[in-house]
């Protein structure tokens, strides 16, 4: 268990040092949440949500990027692979929490007239399939230019789909956009179940993944160089 916080602390700290992630992380929410205010606040409620998904995912991405250089030394002193990537998620889960609060109070404050409760869900599952999201392409894209983009694409089939179609339950964030429709629109329960049991369903998918590609990568000992023996 220490070793899990340790790493976890290593990865608040690795982001706290680029203050340009914090600032994505506060103000890309918030501009996706006033760009449609005052128009329909709902709708603001929901690019929120995409907002808070996109910050985390890439501050997942930076983490899980910044970390290829240190995981295999901190494999040579004793850490195991699952503490390594579960140690990462928990950080960055804490992180992504500790930034939906105030997001959450904001909308609290600002849509009384939308489910609380509700909106709470859906940030919990913004944040929680967020971080193992952004850390999977980290770890199976090492270039963080490739990965923003691809996380771009991603927000954008988000905001840009029919939540009705049959291909939308594939997508990682569709249960956000059910518990948001559910917290906005007051619509019958089988929003609430369906987002619930998606969020849950990716989330440990997600993280399933993470694993088996971490393990593979940190097995392959690519941080060990064979030279010729000398006579």
């Amino acid at each position: 268990m220490r070793k899990l916080l340790t790493v976890a602390e290593m990865t608040l700290r690795e982001l706290i040092r680029r203050k340009g992630v914090i600032a994505l992380l506060l103000l890309f929410p918030l501009a996706f949440y006033l760009l449609r205010r005052g128009d329909y606040v709902g709708q603001s409620v929901r690019l929120l949500l995409l907002g808070v998904s996109w910050a985390v995912s890439t501050a997942a991405l930076f983490a899980t990027s910044a970390s290829r250089e240190i995981e295999p030394r901190l494999r040579l002193t004793g850490y195991r692979t699952s503490q390594l990537y579960l140690g990462r998620l928990l950080g960055l889960t804490a992180l992504g929490l500790a930034v939906a609060i105030p997001f959450y109070l904001l909308v609290h404050f600002d849509a009384p007239n939308v489910r609380h409760g509700g909106t709470a869900l859906a940030m919990v599952f913004s944040v929680a399939v967020a971080a193992p999201f952004g850390m999977l392409i980290g770890t199976v894209l090492p270039r963080e230019l490739e990965g923003t983009l691809l996380l771009l694409i991603t927000i954008g089939i988000q905001m840009l789909m029919d939540p009705d179609a049959s291909w939308a339950p594939l997508t990682p964030l569709w249960s956000v956009r059910e518990l948001g429709t559910y917290a906005v629109d007051h619509t019958d329960g089988g929003y609430l179940v369906r987002g619930i049991v998606h969020g849950i369903g990716f989330t440990l998918g997600l993280a399933v993944l993470v694993a088996l590609v971490s393990g593979f990568r940190l097995r392959r000992r690519g941080h060990l160089r064979f030279g010729a023996v000398p006579h």
